[in-house]
């Protein structure tokens, strides 16, 4: 402050450095998957979304090894592993609608509870000898695991109605929690089935299933309100068009995974079979996470891409060099985030408002059964024609989920699905 003749002059202090630097300094805009998680709530179902996750790639892998190590047959235990399959194309669908209908936590958590029942039923089952058909009934009370990942996408089209870019890359983290738990899953059950005991890997499962639900559905504040039912409102006529194009995926999925443990093993490696296969969903698992910080893609250029990626172990097999395989099928496991992303994100666009989890189950569904397809002639194949020309069903598949995309899946509206 200075005063010069009648006029008082003020005159601010210099600011510090720190505080100008501070000033200069660019507000740091966080990533979307950390404003994501910002979100109430968010963390919390996740962690036992991830949890409950985990046992989706384990009870296969389990069910098989402790039948086979202890019944000393591979068709009792690949038969009761199909019969379970078919159970959950049955009752998946039938389960996801009660959810929706009547809220996540009042459904999820008791049929939880049967499918933890029958996996422990399964066990002591196998330790005491009981006749088969007890093994097939017990493996099928399985049936009633509810679709974590659907409810989750639930919770996350719910949380971010109004905002179609965080939607985008919550997809994205949940394609690519899939892909963790199929990569994790049967590296965990084999570990624990041959480490501990043979049982081990199908009660950790049933345990982390259990304990992951419980934390899922404690957090009640994002759960999606339950939908009333609505007379003429069909997830599956809304996904008439989509499901042929799922089923085309999970026969890409199924064959690809065969021709490849066949094809290690013809050259002596099968021991390399579970970290190749891992390797493919890391791919894909990267891809998921990195396709969530991008701009969406329509789903026939992410096919394209697929199809184009798709040939790659194909060509690798055919110059008889393993070293070349693992960076094809790297590559083709990364092109498959992006089409399951999209593919989702179709799946929700047209299934009716209120049966989002039963529409995503019946895709799900369309998805297992195209692998139980594309492994049944993958095999086949490969009997007749060795290791390296059944990479032609992966490819052939991918292509044919191209031509579905272009031809057969048209945009339809949500308010022309309601009555």
């Amino acid at each position: 402050m200075a005063v010069s003749g009648s006029t008082l002059v003020l005159a601010a202090a210099p600011a510090s450095r720190e505080h100008t630097s501070r000033a200069a300094r660019p507000t740091r805009v966080p990533g979307p998957y950390r404003r994501l998680f910002a979100l109430p709530g968010t963390r919390g179902f996740t962690a036992g979304n991830l949890i409950a996750r985990l046992p989706m790639g384990m009870f296969g892998v389990s069910a098989v090894m402790m039948i086979a190590g202890q019944r000393g047959s591979y068709a009792l235990a690949g038969a009761v592993v199909a019969v379970g399959l078919a159970a959950t194309a049955v009752v998946a669908p039938w389960t996801a609608r009660l959810v929706d209908r009547h809220g996540q936590a009042r459904v999820a958590v008791p049929a939880t509870l049967i499918a933890v029942l029958g996996s422990l039923s399964l066990i002591a089952c196998v330790r005491t000898g009981a006749p088969a058909w007890t093994l097939f009934a017990s493996y099928a009370a399985t049936a009633t695991t509810p679709n974590i990942g659907g409810m989750s996408r639930a919770r996350w089209t719910h949380l971010l109605r109004d905002d179609p870019a965080s939607r985008h890359t919550a997809m994205s983290f949940e394609q690519a929690a899939d892909e963790l738990a199929f990569m994790l899953g049967p590296v965990a059950a084999a570990f624990l089935c041959t480490a501990a005991f043979p049982e081990a890997g199908t009660f950790a499962g049933a345990v982390l299933l259990l304990t992951g639900m419980l934390v899922f559905t404690a957090h009640r504040a994002t759960e999606p309100p339950p939908a009333p039912a609505v007379r003429g409102s069909s997830p599956l006529r809304a996904l008439g068009g989509l499901l042929p194009l799922f089923l085309a995926l999970g026969a890409m999925f199924g064959s690809m995974e065969i021709t490849s443990i066949a094809h290690l093993g013809a050259h002596g490696l099968g021991g390399l079979s579970g970290p190749v296969l891992a390797l493919q969903a890391a791919g894909s698992f990267a891809a998921g996470l990195l396709y969530g910080t991008l701009r969406p893609r329509t789903l026939p250029a992410c096919l394209t891409a697929l199809a184009a990626a798709m040939a790659l172990p194909w060509a690798a097999a055919a110059t008889g060099s393993l070293l070349a395989l693992a960076p094809a099928l790297l590559l083709a496991g990364m092109a498959t985030a992006p089409v399951m992303v999209t593919a989702m994100s179709r799946v929700h666009a047209v299934t009716p408002p209120g049966r989002l989890n039963e529409g995503m189950t019946l895709a799900v569904t369309a998805l297992f059964a195209g692998i139980a397809a594309g492994s049944a002639t993958a095999g086949a194949a490969i009997d007749h024609w060795g290791t390296t020309t059944p990479y032609a069903l992966p490819a052939a598949a991918a292509l044919l989920a191209l031509l579905l995309g272009r031809a057969r899946l048209v945009p339809v509206s949500r308010t022309t699905l309601v009555p």
